[in-house]
């Protein structure tokens, strides 16, 4: 039997705003490429200051989305407003109050940290003491200031994430999109990136939108979308969606057809399992109470039990009976 770790401190942990007009609205926003619909009627909105999170596993639609948000392509139908404008109407405007930061590194290795600023505030018409001032303002609220004349190419992937952060800050953005944001990061550069995050929060008050197919990025943020096959099934804080699983959620390793253990504990108990992934599966209050039981019950028929609280994992599971993968 095991219990799973509590989860990451939140990264709005120390951040106490009011509440502020939506930052972003998605309204009944449907995508195809061709034939394929990857997203279905997806609606949900960020008031401003929150981070947000497209939690789901490849192919869901979050990259899709993402590019929408990104002013990259044009939904097939519905409407996406960032901060007011739509983006498909008003493409500029929208690009005004964003600050991207893609899955693909888009440093230069051989420039200097301060360099490639430089370079990219240039595409914004930034020059002078103005581009000067929003370079230090940005790697200061990046904590990278130090590190400002040196090679892009000597920086840990950790950091190289924080002056991608701190380059997309330049235009002053309202609203910072990250696509993937850790992606082919080790545990401690995942670890200074969100710290990165946090403190960008905390000085800039910016909102937050970011994809991810990690459970503990998503449950750091103020509110999850959990997108599957291009739909959004389910929307909430992270506590109000492991809420609406209850109790404790068990997986359990039969030795013999799963199949049948399922349908036996069903009746035995008069509990409601399913099958996902080779084992069988239950949410119960006190689960710990029915381990004892179901492996007395069922002797020689069951391989190992484990219970654990509920994790965005499970809500996973629990809307769309597939393992998240």
């Amino acid at each position: 039997m095991t219990a799973r770790d509590p989860g990451p401190t939140p990264i709005h942990a120390s951040v106490t705003r009011v509440p502020e007009p939506p930052a972003i609205v998605v309204d009944s926003v449907v995508h195809r490429y061709g034939e394929r619909e990857a997203l279905r009627g997806v609606s949900f909105d960020v008031p401003g200051g929150q981070a947000f999170a497209l939690l789901g596993p490849n192919g869901g639609g979050k990259t899709t989305l993402f590019r929408i948000l990104a002013t990259l392509m044009r939904p097939t139908s519905g409407r996406v407003l960032v901060c007011g404008d739509d983006v498909a109407a008003r493409p500029a405007a929208v690009r005004r109050h964003i600050g991207v930061v893609f899955q693909s590194p888009a440093l230069d290795d051989r420039l200097t940290v301060h360099e490639n600023l430089v370079h990219h505030g240039h595409l914004y018409g930034l020059v002078g003491r103005v581009l000067e001032a929003r370079i230090a303002s940005a790697l200061d609220a990046l904590s990278v200031a130090d590190r400002a004349r040196d090679l892009v190419a000597g920086l840990s992937g950790g950091l190289k994430r924080r002056v991608e952060i701190a380059k997309a800050l330049l235009p002053e953005p309202r609203v910072m999109l990250l696509d993937e944001p850790s992606a082919g990061l080790d545990p401690g550069a995942r670890r200074e990136l969100w710290e990165a995050v946090a403190l960008l929060r905390t000085r800039t008050g910016a909102t937050v939108a970011l994809t991810t197919h990690l459970m503990d990025e998503a449950a750091r943020c103020d509110r999850v979308g959990i997108l599957h096959h291009g739909r959004l099934v389910a929307l909430g804080t992270p506590g109000e969606l492991t809420a609406t699983i209850g109790g404790d959620v068990l997986w359990i390793t039969p030795s013999g057809p799963v199949a049948d253990l399922a349908r036996d504990i069903a009746g035995r108990f008069g509990v409601r399992d399913e099958v996902v992934d080779g084992r069988v599966r239950l949410e119960l209050p006190h689960g710990h109470e029915f381990v004892t039981d179901v492996i007395e019950a069922f002797p020689g028929r069951i391989d190992a039990v484990t219970f654990s609280r509920p994790t965005l994992e499970d809500v996973f599971v629990h809307h769309t009976g597939e393992r998240f993968e």
